[in-house]
């Protein structure tokens, strides 16, 4: 993982100028200690404040609306969920140059969990389809559509053009025949049809917190909505071994059609990714590669 810039249009971020917008805006914090938090995050910066909180600000324009979303949503979200969600501190505003909204939040204790490294895959699967299962029953109002919870056929154009690029780069070794295959049996079968459910909609290992093999907390809501139920089931591929996999599946009783779809989108978000972070990100990167691998492999 790296603080490097990931992608061109990044705004520049250091420890002064979040300094300067905590004494600014927050002056009970102003002279707390700050030091960046070095992580495989893509859209956002982490900040340490002190010893209890931190402050995360969008690294790029797309970002901004996502601190908006955690602003409203994550306060009437967290008592409806079974597991710790960010605790909002400080709404920040921009200011000293920098363009968009931030937060302050609770720091959350625990470390991201490794694809094939689970403690114990089985009870994290079921932590996992917990808190699935549990978005999946919010009925809060006014909820924003999910990134990426629309109908399978919304990411093919992505898809199809990271597969050309990776097309490219022989030294992935992704069998790109198979992976296209796959993808287009997926688009021919029948889409979603039930009526759109609360998701996180980005259940990556490095938007989940474990401690002692055990789901501790769930964060980075910025994508979360309303959409396919399919775009929780993430966890299946890009964390969970074989045997996670099916303990997770059981938990929350997927049907075929929905774990296809599952399957599929998580397949796509993986293909995407591999070309855009292999030399600036080594974390989605090395993630992209594992789901490449288990989903060929869950397939055969």
């Amino acid at each position: 993982m790296s603080a490097a810039p990931v992608h061109p249009d990044q705004h520049p971020l250091d420890d002064d100028l979040v300094r300067r917008l905590i004494a600014r805006q927050f002056p009970q914090w102003a002279g707390l200690p700050v030091e960046r938090v070095v992580s495989g995050g893509t859209v956002n910066a982490m900040y340490r404040l002190g010893d209890d909180m931190v402050v995360r600000l969008p690294l790029v324009a797309g970002g901004a609306g996502d601190v908006l979303q955690e602003q409203e949503w994550l306060p009437r979200l967290a008592p409806l969920l079974p597991t710790t969600v960010p605790e909002v501190l400080g709404r920040g505003k921009p200011a000293e140059g920098y363009p968009w909204p931030w937060s302050v939040y609770r720091w959350l204790m625990g470390e991201h969990p490794r694809a094939g490294a689970c403690a114990d895959p089985v009870r994290l699967a079921e932590d996992l389809a917990e808190f699935v299962a549990a978005m999946g029953s919010v009925t809060l109002p006014g909820a924003p559509t999910a990134h990426r919870g629309g109908p399978l056929v919304a990411q093919d154009e992505a898809t199809r053009t990271a597969l050309e690029h990776l097309r490219r780069i022989p030294e992935e070794g992704v069998a790109c025949d198979a992976v296209e295959a796959l993808w287009r049996d997926a688009l021919r079968a029948p889409a979603w049809d039930g009526p759109p459910v609360w998701l996180h909609a980005d259940l990556m290992p490095g938007n989940l917190l474990v401690a002692g093999g055990r789901l501790t907390a769930v964060i980075d809501f910025g994508c979360a909505g309303r959409g396919d139920p399919a775009c929780d089931l993430f966890p299946a591929w890009n964390l969970l071994p074989s045997g996670g996999r099916k303990a997770f599946r059981a938990a929350l009783a997927v049907d075929d059609e929905t774990w296809n779809r599952g399957r599929a989108r998580t397949l796509s978000q993986a293909v995407i990714a591999l070309p855009y972070y292999r030399t600036t990100n080594v974390a989605m990167a090395e993630n992209a590669r594992h789901v490449i691998r288990e989903v060929m492999r869950d397939r055969d």
